[in-house]
């Protein structure tokens, strides 16, 4: 037993020091970010969606070689073809994955194969009755997405709305996620009655974090009320898959009209590279480290609490100081009388 308040039964479900996900930023949340969050006592988590199983190996290899703290692989079986799904899997499981973050669709079928490879199975979701059916197919925690996420959103409820609903519903340690990003929000999720948070748009203005600085600095600049809800940012997912971003030019260009917008008739047009890889204009794709090009007219995911994110530091500093913050606060409620 312990007397601290945020050593929670996520951190027993997953083995970690403090109840603070990292969100599985497709392109974003690779080895090094992950491993940064894992050795500040976080629970990392691999952002591996669509990714080539080699490139998969390559992150996990290194990650362990950085840290022996556990973490997941996230990976969306709604966003990829089968084949490669079944590939990813197979080698995440070959190499002795522990843990298996999902999130979309709902497929017990996916579920119950990692399941039976002995992994733990994290599933994001955006309503209660996704909750009630990732449950039922066998997850082991919930993370709860409000509406104020950043990147793809599920619901359409806000998060701690959503999360109540869900911790009311449920026997699972259930994690709040959207618009959380310091330790205020941290210390309210807990008092909610909630198990822990995570964390997406926070990590992804660190040092550690795989995006390109240009995203990161839009980020630092942004406010709660520049970001928007669209799924004019659609391609590669599949048809109304609403993504929260920071408002650009292509935003501004659909005069209000954020919703409605179908894969199959958008243009395709390159707007920018990623190594030989073409970008295109309403894609899901980020801009990356490694990506040159029009990077201001690209999808710059960022949830609500981008607006309390004002500089890019090291993702343990940050972490750090969310549980810092979380921890006093609680502690001092605890301490006053009645």
């Amino acid at each position: 037993m312990t007397d601290d308040p945020l050593h929670t039964p996520l951190c027993e479900t997953l083995g970690c020091d403090l109840p603070i996900v990292l969100a599985g930023m497709g392109g974003v949340a690779r080895w090094e970010l992950a491993a940064a969050v894992a050795e500040a006592g976080g629970f990392a988590t691999l952002g591996m969606v669509r990714e080539d199983p080699a490139l998969i190996a390559s992150e996990i290899n290194a990650l362990r070689a950085a840290t022996n703290r556990p973490f997941a692989v996230n990976l969306i079986p709604a966003a990829t073809d089968p084949a490669l799904l079944d590939a990813q899997i197979q080698c995440c499981l070959d190499l002795e994955v522990r843990a298996f973050s999902f999130f979309w669709d709902i497929m017990p079928d996916v579920i119950a194969r990692v399941k039976q490879a002995g992994c733990l199975v994290l599933h994001q979701v955006g309503t209660v009755e996704a909750a009630s059916m990732a449950e039922q197919a066998g997850a082991d925690v919930l993370i709860a997405q409000g509406v104020e996420a950043g990147g793809h959103v599920h619901g359409r409820s806000a998060g701690f709305e959503l999360a109540e609903s869900i911790r009311d519903t449920s026997s699972l340690p259930v994690a709040i996620a959207g618009g959380i990003s310091t330790g205020e929000d941290l210390a309210a999720a807990i008092r909610a009655g909630l198990d822990g948070v995570q964390c997406g748009t926070a990590f992804l203005a660190t040092e550690e974090s795989f995006a390109h600085d240009y995203h990161k600095i839009r980020v630092t600049t942004a406010t709660g009320t520049d970001t928007v809800l669209t799924d004019a940012f659609v391609l590669n997912w599949p048809k109304g898959a609403a993504v929260r971003v920071i408002g650009n030019s292509v935003t501004e260009a659909l005069q209000g009209r954020h919703f409605g917008h179908d894969p199959a008739t958008l243009p395709r047009e390159t707007i920018a590279w990623d190594g030989n890889e073409p970008r295109l204009r309403f894609s899901t794709d980020s801009p990356l480290r490694t990506t040159s090009g029009d990077l201001e007219a690209m999808a710059l995911f960022a949830g609500q609490g981008a607006g309390r994110i004002n500089e890019i530091v090291p993702a343990g500093s940050r972490l750090r100081a969310m549980a810092t913050t979380a921890r006093q606060i609680l502690t001092q409620e605890s301490q006053r009388p009645g």
